[in-house]
């Protein structure tokens, strides 16, 4: 079974499990989501490959993390995440990627990120709930963040963090790859 299959069939039972512990009916869920019925459906029953930004909506509407979706184990006290089980969970040809390194629950969803952008490339971010913030640090490059409509140039070795429940995008509109971690605090779910 390929890594693909075991994560979507991961994510199958993780949406069917927390939909269950909220008490979603699956109209509810994708209310809540802005997601169709119908895609809840076939994400349940393993039968696609929802895009990040889905699985982000997913996430937030049920009030846990991607890394809890996708069934890590979670220790009591301390949790290592070995550098080769990072999820790469958006990539494309040029060699822009994110990897989610680790996540929680604490109280809401806590998740940490690695992002590489190449010059040229963005990626736009829908939306988070009310009271989600992201917390990023650059450490190559220039990241060029805009947050609802207003461009902020974030240089290498400067931190930012801003309000998420916006539109936003990520973006490199400079010479060279640009690298940051991210931070991204959900509020639990009422």
């Amino acid at each position: 079974m390929s890594d693909l299959d075991l994560l979507t069939q991961s994510l199958a039972r993780s949406v069917k499990h927390w939909r269950a512990v909220r008490g979603f009916t699956l109209d509810v869920l994708a209310a809540r989501a802005g997601v169709s019925r119908g895609m809840l459906i076939q994400i349940e029953q393993a039968r696609t490959n929802p895009s990040l930004g889905t699985v982000v909506k997913i996430g937030d509407a049920l009030g846990v993390s991607i890394t809890t979706l996708l069934d890590y184990e979670q220790g009591p006290n301390v949790h290592i995440v070995p550098a080769d089980q990072a999820v790469r969970l958006w990539h494309t040809d040029a060699g822009s990627y994110n990897r989610l390194l680790a996540g929680t629950e604490a109280p809401g969803p806590l998740e940490m990120w690695d992002w590489r952008l190449m010059p040229g490339e963005s990626s736009p971010s829908d939306p988070h709930p009310a009271g989600t913030t992201e917390l990023l640090h650059v450490t190559a490059g220039e990241l060029t963040l805009t947050v609802d409509g207003v461009e902020h140039r974030v240089p290498a070795g400067a931190s930012v963090h801003f309000e998420a429940n916006v539109p936003h995008t990520y973006g490199n509109t400079g010479e060279v790859p640009m690298e940051m971690v991210m931070a991204v605090s959900v509020p639990p779910v009422p």
